[in-house]
């Protein structure tokens, strides 16, 4: 085996680029993570790259399944508005059973995140 081989990298630890609570997303850098705990602003702690995560959606607009998700860093929401915003992963369905999009009202969704871009 290699022996340069460090770890998965399905978290990784970093300084928190704001006060995030614990399932909460932040940018750090061009890197998007959820908080895996409660962080003061610069305090180091793990953020999850990978998996699917319940996040704010902004409202005003919808989401299709399987859209990209970006994430607007002013609102802290997901959003499928490309303009000014950071590609993070993908809105999946929150039940095996939902087949339409996000309606533009709806608050939360389900984005499965694609790591680091």
């Amino acid at each position: 085996m290699a022996k340069n081989y460090i770890q998965e990298g399905n978290t990784i630890p970093f300084p928190a680029p704001y006060a995030v609570a614990s399932g909460v997303g932040a940018l750090i850098g061009s890197v998007f993570g959820v908080s895996l705990a409660a962080l003061a602003n610069s305090e180091v702690g793990q953020f999850s790259l990978v998996g699917v995560w319940q996040l704010p959606k902004a409202t005003g607009a919808a989401a299709n399944l399987g859209a990209k998700a970006y994430w607007n860093d002013t609102s802290k929401s997901v959003t499928a508005s490309a303009s000014g915003n950071t590609l993070i992963g993908v809105f999946v369905p929150a039940t095996p059973a939902q087949t339409t999009a996000y309606a533009s009202g709806d608050t939360l969704a389900h984005v499965r995140l694609n790591g680091a871009f």
